[in-house]
């Protein structure tokens, strides 16, 4: 059964260039705590860069968070990346299974206390 969600949990988005890069990011994150779980896909971005059109192959990282940790996440991805301007964007979570809300809370719970 589905229940509301902490107001902290949430889900922060960034891309990466290369799949290098992408879970040399998601590792970091996880091991410092300030991600439960990082999930790294490929994908296709189409978007206008400096007036020019682009298609890029790229890697999405959806971070799986709580949302106090927006801030050092963003300084965190902007620290480590390879791009100029990282797409860098939180979505709050507003519903989910209760045992994986616990287990995301506890496994980002000592980056809460640092």
């Amino acid at each position: 059964m589905t229940k509301a969600a902490p107001a902290e949990a949430a889900i922060v988005m960034t891309t990466a260039g290369s799949e290098a890069d992408a879970e040399s990011l998601a590792s970091a994150m996880v091991e410092s705590r300030l991600a439960a779980c990082v999930q790294v896909m490929p994908i296709r971005s189409f978007y206008v860069w400096r007036g020019k059109p682009q298609r890029d192959a790229e890697w999405l990282l959806l971070i799986k968070t709580r949302g106090e940790h927006y801030v050092a996440l963003e300084t965190f991805i902007r620290a480590h990346h390879g791009y100029e301007t990282p797409e860098i964007v939180m979505v709050p979570v507003s519903a989910g299974s209760p045992d994986y809300l616990a287990w995301l809370t506890a496994r980002t719970e000592l980056a809460a206390r640092a």
